[in-house]
């Protein structure tokens, strides 16, 4: 990803601990859901040996978890150099904090989507036969944890908002980003096999996120005092 070249050598230096912090928590959290769950499941109906899949999955979980407070750690430090990471000048403001309220609303519409889609997955789990192997269910289990993680993540950022702080807005639109990307993708194999439902699905989130994203990027403008 690329670093904002806005950004102080010290802003950098941060921005770059992060990035390097984010692949071993990657790693440990994509290995370590399937094997837990698919070895929690394959020992319970199979063989024992699933659990010892399982405690390597949970090794796995740890290294990631781990990483990921090591990230958070890195972010809080980047934060105290960070001028939106801090209650804005203009809080006292009417117009900004109309724009925070807003951006916590939309906020609160993408935790909801997001465990929407953690339900709707784990639902569809069982027509797709996931519940029945163990390599279906960690799969299952993996596909989950994505959209539950945006969940936990968008409902951060709705008490900085509901303090004016500017960050909160920026984080909301970087998440709708991530499922603007995938709506394109289910947009475009809708289209491609002339699958009505997706096509009108994705199609669908594609406009809430579109509209999210813009809005949010404008609260976060009049959050700063900023003309829009």
């Amino acid at each position: 990803m690329r670093l904002d070249p806005n950004l102080t050598p010290a802003q950098r230096e941060l921005a770059l601990k992060i990035q390097e912090k984010s692949k071993p928590m990657a790693y440990g959290m994509v290995l370590g859901v399937p094997l837990t769950f698919g070895g929690v499941h394959y020992g319970i109906t199979q063989k024992p040996l699933g659990f010892v899949a399982a405690l390597a999955g949970l090794g796995l979980l740890a290294f990631g978890v781990y990483s990921l407070l090591q990230m958070q750690g890195l972010k809080r430090q980047l934060r105290l150099i960070t001028a939106d990471a801090w209650r804005s000048p203009a809080a006292h403001l009417p117009g900004a904090r109309k724009a925070a309220t807003q951006a916590a609303y939309l906020n609160g519409l993408l935790v909801l989507l997001s465990l929407a889609a953690t339900g709707y997955l784990l639902y569809k789990g069982a027509g797709w036969g996931a519940y029945g192997n163990s390599l279906g269910f960690g799969a299952l289990m993996t596909a989950a944890a994505l959209p539950f993680g945006l969940a936990l993540a968008a409902a951060t950022t709705i008490p900085q908002l509901l303090q004016v702080i500017p960050a909160g807005a920026k984080v909301g639109r970087s998440l709708y980003s991530i499922i603007f990307v995938l709506a394109t993708t289910v947009t475009g194999e809708g289209i491609k096999s002339h699958a009505v439902g997706p096509v009108v699905g994705g199609g669908a989130t594609l406009l809430i996120c579109w509209g999210a994203m813009t809005l949010l990027g404008k609260a976060a403008k009049r959050m700063r005092g900023e003309r829009v």
